[in-house]
């Protein structure tokens, strides 16, 4: 078989080419017709809080998308928070790694609620269903900042350089200034509980986890905020995307209608920039 005809396309054109070949040769009865949408909880540690849900489509991926909660990184907060998301990611193709992490009051902090991250990522590498070329990680509040963050991973981070290669990430109503939010006492001093400090108290915690100071990340960061926000300052973007540009690294800001909980609610007005975004 000639790859000729098939020069220039994008990847996702690739995968579909590639999928209506295989239909056109082996007929309705392919792997690829009768593959079925899936769910599966897989564990990345021992703690019952190192786990992840992996969602696969009814088809051959378009790529990986790595999905964040938020909360504050405390543990009354969990992954189920995104699971309608994920399902409509999963509906338009992807698969979706919904990822659960121990937060604070659960044995997280630092560094351990990063280290969950850094591993929880890389485990994809363990799956041989899913794209670890095309990850896309997508956070949501207090999950944007363990998201920003792991786009930024690097030898002087908790976990290292990323086992995958992530090609985008999307903030959604984002904390991506932990020292200003630190001062503010956002989360009613969340932000010091996870870095075991203020930053004056432990300067290095916030070189090593603030996404802010981890500019420029290694990809495309953007930053989504809704107008009827009254969790979230947008400032913690505005800032962030100030700084990116600064530096001369790809970063956009978006506004979106709705509130805080809007950007994560595929029924929401805001859902079509996130889904765009996200593609």
């Amino acid at each position: 078989m000639t790859l000729g005809p098939l020069r220039g396309l994008s990847r996702r054109g690739l995968l579909t080419a590639a999928a209506g070949s295989a239909l056109g040769l082996t007929g309705c009865s392919s792997a690829v017709a009768q593959r079925n949408a899936s769910v599966d909880r897989a564990a990345y540690g021992p703690d019952p809080s190192q786990f992840g849900e992996l969602y696969l489509p009814a088809r051959i991926p378009l790529a990986t998308v790595v999905v964040i909660h938020g909360g504050y990184w405390a543990d009354g907060f969990v992954a189920e928070a995104m699971q309608p998301m994920c399902r409509a990611l999963q509906a338009d193709g992807y698969a979706v790694w919904n990822l659960e992490y121990r937060r604070i009051g659960g044995g997280g902090g630092w560094t351990m609620t990063f280290d969950d991250v850094a591993v929880g990522i890389d485990h994809l590498t363990t799956f041989d269903t899913v794209d670890t070329s095309d990850v896309r990680l997508v956070g949501h509040s207090a999950g944007s900042t363990l998201a920003a963050w792991a786009a930024s991973r690097r030898d002087t981070t908790p976990g290292g350089p990323s086992a995958v290669t992530v090609t985008r990430c999307v903030s959604l109503a984002g904390i991506l200034d932990l020292a200003e939010a630190s001062r503010l006492r956002l989360g009613a001093g969340s932000v010091d509980l996870l870095m075991g400090g203020t930053p004056a108290q432990v300067p290095e915690h916030y070189a090593q986890g603030d996404p802010i100071q981890l500019v420029p990340a290694g990809c495309a960061v953007d930053c989504v905020v809704a107008v009827d926000d009254e969790v979230v300052p947008r400032e913690q973007s505005t800032a962030y995307v100030a700084v990116a540009e600064a530096a001369g690294a790809p970063a956009t800001l978006h506004e979106v209608p709705g509130d805080h909980s809007a950007v994560i609610d595929p029924t929401s007005d805001a859902w079509d920039t996130v889904s765009a975004l996200i593609e």
